[in-house]
């Protein structure tokens, strides 16, 4: 299990970039959003609708920009 670094989860907070967190095999489960904070073993990700989501650091999170990374 690889959890997201310090410096990835700052970096994206910084430049306010639209990511995208995938949880499992369906796309429908992935979290779009920005990055807002962390702590060590999870992040809180605002979606597009101004909610807040906090998910496990052992997620996978890429550019929501990039493809869909396939995991599994």
């Amino acid at each position: 299990m690889r959890l997201v670094s310090e410096e990835q989860l700052d970096q994206f907070r910084l430049s306010g970039e639209t990511v995208r967190v995938v949880r499992d095999a369906m796309e429908a489960n992935d979290v779009l959003g920005i990055v807002v904070a962390w702590d060590e073993s999870s992040f809180v990700v605002r979606r597009p609708n101004r909610r807040v989501v906090k998910l496990s650091r052992s997620y996978t999170i890429v550019p929501a920009s990039e493809e869909r990374p396939r995991l599994f």
